[in-house]
């Protein structure tokens, strides 16, 4: 183990943090994002070396995670299963056991999730999860950051997290990834979703990893999902990997497009987030992606801004 990793932490799923390291994390976000606006140079990563490793494209995630390492004053590798060993004949295990010894920290977006977690247990230094098909940490950190950017007070010590309590997030669409993550967020944060999926698409608790059923609430209408709502959210109907079911797909999820009636049955202020790219008249009408309630924008920026802090927490613990 490389000195300074005495108390390693690996960030694969949500619930790998708890409600306090939440806190600390979104704070961190706000300081640094806020550093990044006022053009501050802020570099606590010099030195350090981030490997990007990518079985699934990317363009969010390759972005952010590479802009943000820079900016933090780190450098990047970037690997693919094209033009490394990944994709031959090396076990995970030795890969895992090579990269970690030359980089300090490891970013994966890969298919399953056992891949990104047997690379950890073999790995001297933080693994981050950029993607995997059960779960995608990283952009539900981004959206409840971008969540309490937009309607939490803030007060000596950062985000008043107690303004995620009691709210409700409405899930219209796929059971997948990003569902799983958003139970394992409600969960840990003390907030609901409100899930409504089309018939044979349904979020399964035992793969989100949750105990509590009562984070969240499943409808068979999506518009009843949405009542009430504070956030409304979606996604692509067909995820990477699931391409030869995506006629199949069209069909089954034809009345789960989130549109400006489904909006009027949330809060007054609800917020509407995708986390892209989006398929306009498919999973989202236009009107809603590009409307006032919309902050796609500052949602896929923050992912840049939360993904720092992320990254000077597993590095360096807690500044301060």
């Amino acid at each position: 183990m490389k000195p300074g990793y005495s108390l390693m932490k690996h960030y694969l799923q949500f619930k790998d943090f708890r409600a306090e390291e939440y806190a600390y994390v979104f704070e961190r976000a706000r300081v640094i994002k806020q550093r990044f606006k006022n053009y501050e140079k802020y570099q606590p990563l010099v030195d350090r070396t981030l490997a990007m490793i990518f079985e699934k494209a990317s363009t969010r995630t390759r972005v952010s995670f590479e802009a943000g390492m820079y900016q933090m004053g780190g450098s990047v590798v970037h690997l693919t299963t094209g033009d490394s060993q990944l994709g031959r004949a090396e076990p995970i295990e030795d890969s895992a056991r090579v990269i970690s010894r030359m980089v300090d920290i490891v970013m994966i977006r890969t298919f399953e999730q056992t891949k990104i977690e047997c690379f950890a247990a073999h790995s001297r230094v933080p693994v981050i999860n950029g993607l995997t098909n059960e779960f995608h940490p990283c952009q539900i950190l981004a959206d409840l950051f971008t969540y309490l950017e937009h309607r939490a007070p803030v007060n000596a010590r950062g985000f008043e997290m107690d303004s995620l309590k009691g709210k409700v997030v409405a899930w219209v669409g796929d059971g997948n990834n990003m569902a799983n993550t958003w139970l394992q967020a409600a969960e840990i944060l003390g907030f609901t979703v409100h899930v409504s999926t089309p018939g044979g698409y349904e979020v399964d608790p035992a793969v989100a990893g949750i105990r509590d059923t009562g984070c969240y609430k499943v409808f068979a209408d999506p518009r009843e999902a949405c009542r009430g709502a504070h956030l409304v959210t979606t996604d692509v109907w067909t995820s990477m990997g699931y391409e030869a079911e995506n006629e199949a797909r069209l069909k089954a999820f034809a009345d789960w497009c989130v549109d400006a009636d489904m909006m009027a049955l949330a809060q007054p202020d609800a917020l509407f987030m995708h986390c892209l790219p989006a398929h306009r008249g498919e999973e989202v009408a236009a009107e809603v992606i590009d409307g006032p309630q919309s902050v796609v924008w500052d949602e896929a920026e923050n992912r840049m801004h939360v993904q720092k802090a992320l990254m000077e927490y597993l590095l360096l613990g807690r500044i301060g």
